[in-house]
């Protein structure tokens, strides 16, 4: 069964994947920037989530 968490953290490492091949040309650059979007994608959305929970 899958859920809303898994999903989302599935978009944003596919997302993070393709920004990194796109974006940097080593693979040590790609490594260190697909983490970085990746940790950003998945705590913007925690947070955001977080914040709507009253609403």
């Amino acid at each position: 069964m899958t859920s809303h968490f898994l999903l989302m953290v599935l978009f944003s490492l596919c997302v993070a994947v393709v920004f990194a091949f796109l974006m940097k040309d080593t693979p040590r650059d790609q490594l260190r920037f697909g983490a970085v979007v990746f940790g950003g994608f998945v705590l913007s959305a925690l947070a955001l989530g977080w914040l709507m929970c009253p609403f």
